[in-house]
């Protein structure tokens, strides 16, 4: 039975980096602009770019998908070829500008699909995009608003021949827009020849580069493309690696929570590092300790006072627990706490993440992600789950995507068995409203020697039996 609290939402891409600014006011996500005649080729050099960059989270943001819904007395001045799209009125500057803003802040957004036949923007259907470290923008107008001019790195204006606009735009608009040659040159007539003239062709004096004849001006795209490159490499963030060997203070912080040693604590790390340990007991003692951390996890909810009856008639003031809570694992080694979750909250929902490393740079990256739709309540906490915090990678980025789905940094605990000092110093110093709880702090931990502690291995493939 599916169960209804889980959102349906789900992003997949090619992945991303995690290292930019969480609170979204220093992110280094490279935005270009493109500008220039209707079919000047715009698209074209933008995807020419992307090709050249060969980098796996560009994402390519087209102006067309923001024009306003027409009414439908609109629609039928439209159908009559009688309404002026290449007016900058013709454009929902405010949705346009939300939505770079939040891609240039790594943030999640919903990109609306505009329907040329209908005129208005898609209620059904979206195109959801999760951040970028470049992001392409090409329209008309991509130079033109001030606001939108203020949040590009690099502008473009694309300067080709105005007949082979005009070719160009014939073609695409009767082959892919199902609109009639008549209609097609009735409009480049009234509106597009004078709309170029008077607000697109001004806005050259904005760019930083101009292209001329566009996709067949080869070097100088190629040439942009290296311009592009520097920049971004001199924009790189820190490495996981170097992440790992920052020095950890003496002390944890104090968000940092670990479980009291015990002698059962003790006994139960003894027996899970034990090479000779088989899985089946490896299974019973990891969730017998991923109970004890949910339950030590629990005492950061808010509670508040409850006053009950007794089977014997008498009352009782207790508490109550003040929030929602939604297990969110970072697969697959957080899945390994999830026996514990449901033991510990019964009927609660979990969503996935998906974090995989580029084993070319060493960095992870966002492959997948499913959240419960309870995660946007008011009152929800989320208990994130992992297996090991080494370096910190992962739980960086997990978080991250938390933050990008509106998630308030003090609403998340994340929970692991076991961390290293370099890990828990890094996740603390980036989101030091984030509270850990783990049953064990290993100084052995560290970029050299993660998860290769004897007798531990990988934990998930030893939980997994792979």
């Amino acid at each position: 039975m599916k169960d209804t609290k889980l959102g349906t939402r789900v992003i997949a891409n090619d992945g991303r980096p995690p290292w930019y600014s969480h609170d979204g006011q220093n992110c280094d996500t490279y935005i270009v602009g493109i500008a220039g005649a209707s079919a000047s080729g715009k698209t074209s050099v933008a995807q020419r770019i992307i090709k050249n960059l060969n980098v796996p989270w560009v994402v390519l943001l087209s102006m067309d998908s923001f024009y306003k819904d027409l009414t439908p007395e609109q629609v039928k001045i439209a159908d009559n070829n009688d309404w002026d799209f290449d007016s900058p009125d013709s454009y929902d500057y405010d949705i346009l500008i939300e939505t770079i803003t939040k891609l240039k802040q790594g943030k999640m957004v919903d990109v609306p699909i505009y329907d040329f036949e209908t005129h208005t923007r898609r209620k059904d259907k979206h195109h959801t995009v999760y951040g970028a470290n470049v992001i392409i923008f090409e329209g008309i107008f991509g130079l033109y608003d001030k606001k939108v001019l203020d949040l590009l790195n690099l502008k473009i204006f694309v300067d080709t021949d105005a007949d082979i606009c005009l070719a160009r735009r014939l073609k695409r608009d009767v082959a892919e827009r199902g609109f009639d040659v008549q209609g097609v040159l009735q409009l480049y007539q009234r509106f597009v020849k004078p709309a170029y003239d008077n607000y697109v062709y001004p806005t050259r004096a904005n760019a930083d580069v101009i292209i001329p004849r566009g996709l067949e001006n080869l070097v100088a795209i190629d040439l942009l493309t290296k311009h592009i490159q520097r920049q971004l490499q001199d924009r790189k963030m820190k490495s996981r690696w170097d992440l790992a060997r920052i020095e950890p203070p003496l002390a944890p912080s104090p968000n940092v929570i670990v479980l009291k040693e015990t002698k059962q604590i003790l006994g139960m790390h003894t027996m899970m590092r034990d090479a000779n340990t088989s899985r089946h007991d490896f299974i019973f003692y990891a969730d017998r300790m991923a109970t004890l951390v949910i339950e030590r996890a629990l005492d950061e909810i808010p509670y508040e006072p409850q006053v009950v009856e007794t089977p014997t008639a008498k009352t009782f003031n207790g508490l109550k627990v003040a929030a929602q809570i939604v297990g969110v694992s970072i697969l697959r080694a957080g899945g390994t706490l999830e026996v514990g979750l449901r033991r510990v909250l019964g009927d609660i929902a979990i969503g996935k993440i998906l974090i995989q490393t580029d084993p070319s740079s060493g960095e992870p990256q966002l492959h997948y992600c499913k959240l419960p739709q309870s995660i946007h309540a008011p009152d929800c906490y989320v208990f994130l789950c992992d297996a090991v915090v080494g370096t910190g990678a992962a739980a960086l980025m997990a978080i991250r995507v938390l933050l990008d789905y509106e998630v308030p940094e003090d609403r998340i605990v994340f929970l692991c068995f076991l961390a290293g000092p370099q890990g828990l110093h890094v996740v603390s110093q980036a989101f030091p409203k984030v509270k850990i709880v783990t049953s064990f702090i290993d100084p052995v931990l560290n970029a050299d020697t993660l998860y290769l502690e004897p007798g531990m291995g990988q934990f998930a493939d030893r939980y997994y039996d792979s």
